[in-house]
């Protein structure tokens, strides 16, 4: 049986942005110094909880921006639709990218209304989640996750969203599903095998060859003996795939 064909990225974005180097450490001096271990190797970074509850958050996202980094605010936003919508009024003044937001029809509209020039992402299931995970949480027996992610991005797509967290197992479904139309996202990036917290994981290569648009790579890089250089190895394969 012949390999499935490769469904790369056709977005116009520079290879070496299509890496997001996640930023989950605790407060914004661990930040920085890791900032400063990557140096010009990591042109994205992704700014999630764990580094909010720290303080200093948005300080340091100026700071990236002014550095000429792009941001990634990971604020996975659920709440009733208007405290969404008078949250991205605020943030829509921020020079981020991309905000993430947790999947819900009416969220994902009133988030989309107050965007402004922040892309909105929507978090299908997170990468974390399998079939009993989604048991527990009261979906019907036998519910696949990639079935769901599936489903939510067909939604994210007609809502307006600008692209959809998914992990690079279902990045193929979607990509094939809408094309070019959503940015594809896409976590649980692990250049080897690994156990871990995470269950719907892929390489950096497999996750572009099956239509990704970005990777955010976290502990692989964070936990590296040199951070730097595990960017710079990723870096090379991206550049392989896009030139």
């Amino acid at each position: 049986m012949s390999a499935e064909p490769r469904l790369l990225s056709t977005r116009a974005i520079p290879a070496h942005e299509r890496l997001i180097a996640a930023l989950d450490v605790p407060d914004t001096d661990t930040a920085r110094r890791l900032v400063r271990a990557f140096g010009a190797s990591v042109a994205f970074y992704k700014l999630g909880l764990e580094l909010l509850m720290g303080g200093d958050y948005f300080r340091l996202a100026d700071e990236l921006a002014d550095a000429g980094k792009k941001v990634f605010l990971d604020l996975k936003l659920h709440d009733i639709p208007e405290t969404v919508a008078r949250a991205l009024r605020n943030l829509r003044s921020r020079r981020a990218h991309f905000v993430t937001v947790h999947y819900d029809r009416r969220v994902l509209e009133a988030a989309c209304r107050e965007r402004g020039a922040l892309g909105i992402l929507a978090v299908t299931v997170m990468t974390s989640i399998d079939a009993a995970d989604l048991r527990d949480q009261g979906f019907a027996a036998g519910t696949d996750p990639a079935d769901l992610v599936l489903a939510r991005a067909k939604s994210a797509c007609d809502l307006g969203c600008d692209g959809v967290i998914a992990s690079p197992l279902e990045a193929r479904r979607i990509r094939s599903a809408v094309g070019p139309k959503l940015a594809i996202v896409t976590p649980g990036i692990r250049p080897a095998a690994v156990a871990d917290d995470q269950r719907r994981v892929a390489t950096p290569r497999d996750a572009f060859e099956n239509g990704a648009d970005y990777i955010v790579v976290g502990r692989p890089l964070r936990d590296a003996p040199d951070p730097r250089a595990a960017a710079d190895a990723i870096q090379e394969t991206i550049a392989g795939l896009f030139g």
